[in-house]
């Protein structure tokens, strides 16, 4: 096995030379999502299931571990110094911790937190951009994702994982609960561009658009249709399960817009979930778009605004889009 399997991520910080103050941040989001980790392998126990009697950003009703997940992460890093500007999905407004920092912090505390009541794989999502001076706090956060100086998520699951990327290839951790520390696991992701699995939520059929239709009917068609080949759908609801999905062994995300006035501009939040993700797809070889431009161009015009999200297997996204065109 290769030593770098051994590699713990604090070591990695130091042999990758990653500025000091850049990963103290990282460190702070890792350790709070260690924290979050233990409280979920506690939650039922303790009776954090359920939700509140309060809505996040968008008007969705927020689980009682969204709440606590955020706090726990908002805590950590307004102790930082580095970190001028603190920007979730929970919150409707930026959150100003050191007037100083140097980077501005966007995450979604709790992705999938659907799953939660059901002992089902959820994440967090975090983005760290460079903070701007231009006096107003959601200007560091209207940057286009190819400004963020890192992006990764944990996942919570069977075992909890780090996936990584400073803007230079996408690692994952495992976490070694024992030692409470991430331990290098893979140091060369790699989507394939060829894929025969696709994840999307085929309840949404009767509001797609008819060439997104179109693309998955011939999905379905298999090795008869006009695709010649058999695919596979996979859809856990949590974006951070699925996308982790594609990352370790192929495939394609596809959450389009659709006919709904609610949802014409897309589902998920750009700066939240498809900016970073998007970074961590095109450093391991596969490429993110919204219906028609690299999430990473897209310049956000507003804290949460949302976009559709088609992304993995280059291959296959492109085929996507050409259906889309």
């Amino acid at each position: 096995m290769n030593s770098l399997h051994f590699k713990s991520f604090e070591n990695f910080l130091l042999s990758s030379a990653i500025e000091l103050d850049l990963a103290s941040v990282v460190k702070d989001i890792i350790a709070a999502c260690v924290d979050i980790s233990g409280i979920l392998s506690h939650s039922t126990i303790e009776g954090l299931t359920g939700s509140v009697d309060q809505q996040n950003s968008s008007g969705e009703t927020q689980k009682q571990l969204d709440v606590l997940s955020n706090q726990i992460l908002k805590d950590k890093l307004r102790l930082n110094k580095s970190v001028k500007f603190i920007a979730s999905e929970e919150e409707n407004n930026v959150v100003t911790a050191a007037p100083a920092g140097a980077y501005a912090v966007a995450f979604d505390p709790l992705d999938g937190s659907t799953n939660i009541d059901v002992n089902g794989a959820v994440g967090t999502i975090f983005s760290i951009l460079p903070a701007l001076n231009d006096g107003h706090p959601e200007a560091s956060f209207l940057q286009s994702g190819n400004h963020q100086l890192c992006a990764g998520y944990v996942l919570y699951g069977p075992a909890t994982q780090l996936v990584i990327t400073f803007g230079k290839g996408t690692y994952i951790f495992t976490l070694q609960a024992e030692a409470n520390m991430f331990m290098l696991t893979d140091a060369k992701v790699t989507i394939a561009k060829q894929t025969s699995e696709f994840s999307l939520n085929m309840a949404n059929t009767r509001y797609w658009k008819r060439e997104f239709g179109n693309y998955v009917q011939h999905l379905l068609d298999g090795s008869g249709g006009p695709r010649q080949k058999s695919y596979n759908m996979r859809w856990t609801g949590a974006m951070v399960a699925d996308i982790h999905r594609v990352i370790c062994r192929g495939g394609i995300f596809l959450y389009p817009s659709d006919k709904r006035e609610k949802v014409t501009s897309g589902k998920l939040r750009l700066i939240y979930e498809a900016s970073p993700m998007a970074l961590i797809i095109e450093n391991c070889g596969g490429s993110a778009f919204d219906e028609r431009t690299s999430l990473l161009s897209i310049v956000p015009t507003s804290l949460h605004q949302k976009v559709p999200v088609i992304a993995g297997s280059t291959n296959e996204v492109h085929t996507c889009l050409n259906y889309m065109e």
